[in-house]
């Protein structure tokens, strides 16, 4: 074979293998970008990383994506299944909390996801914890682990008794950013069944009355009440904000045959339901 065909031939050898070390070396993709770490759980050779977008778990809702890894290979679980059961330990019993089934992160191969809602924390964010139960290849495992839950600025979820004698909790999701503007209002509605099971409540209505107390307490024109969507079993309305600063979101709650369980009418002699959230921005 002549010089001139050897040389092309070397030369493509070498394009060849270049290339497929760079291919080699591409950076994976990072599946929790834009999501700082809460918690590190290690259980033996696992390791549970619990990410959300604060770095931190407060009061009210919060989504929470978790990832499993194998500390002797250094990679993450594509298959398990996992639940959880968050605690709060009071002086004389213990309760839970409503919370979603643990799911896989749309479009990720190693995140699941899902939200825990703290209806209550301790001055010093003490008193939770939280049993991870999960299943990696027909095998079993259970951890427990203290958390910190930090009391949020407003009044974003509340736990109340209604006139039915049933104990509620109700919990601000949307607006996360409010704006001067007509808002979706997203809320999550939970009934205490026991200490440990909060159901979603379906059907019910959420009347929304927003005032500025600051400010004569006036309210805002174009507001919806908020009914239940049963493809994410979350409850649904407007919110028109007119201003910035503090406002009072006042509630009526009222259940499928439209009698009033928890909240009254704002009006000149009354300036604010029993029954309220609370934004500011």
């Amino acid at each position: 074979m002549k010089l001139k065909y050897i040389l092309p031939l070397v030369l493509l050898v070498l394009v060849f293998s270049c290339s497929t070390d760079d291919d080699d070396n591409t950076n994976p993709v990072n599946e929790v970008e834009g999501l700082l770490l809460v918690k590190e759980i290690v259980n033996g050779n696992q390791t549970i990383e619990l990410f959300n977008k604060k770095g931190m778990f407060e009061t009210g809702y919060n989504e929470i994506s978790i990832r499993l890894k194998d500390n002797t290979t250094d990679t993450y679980y594509e298959d398990a299944i996992l639940s959880w059961m968050p605690i709060m330990q009071m002086p004389t019993m213990q309760h839970s909390c409503p919370k979603s089934a643990i799911t896989k992160a749309d479009g990720k191969d190693t995140v699941y996801k899902g939200f825990i809602i703290y209806q209550m924390t301790n001055i010093d964010s003490s008193g939770w914890s939280l049993t991870l139960d999960y299943t990696i290849d027909g095998m079993d495992y259970s951890v427990t682990e203290t958390i910190n839950v930090m009391q949020y600025e407003n009044q974003n979820v509340a736990s109340f008794m209604a006139s039915d004698d049933s104990r509620y909790i109700l919990a601000l999701i949307e607006p996360k950013d409010p704006s001067i503007a007509i808002n979706e209002m997203k809320v999550g509605l939970f009934k205490m069944q026991n200490m440990m099971t909060f159901p979603v409540v379906e059907d019910y209505t959420i009347a929304l009355d927003p005032r500025m107390p600051g400010m004569g307490n006036h309210s805002s024109p174009n507001n919806t009440d908020l009914t239940y969507n049963s493809v994410d079993n979350f409850y649904f309305g407007d919110l028109s904000l007119t201003m910035t600063g503090y406002w009072k979101l006042n509630l009526k709650l009222m259940n499928s045959g439209d009698e009033v369980l928890k909240g009254e009418d704002v009006t000149e002699e009354n300036e604010a339901s029993s029954l309220y959230l609370e934004l500011e921005f």
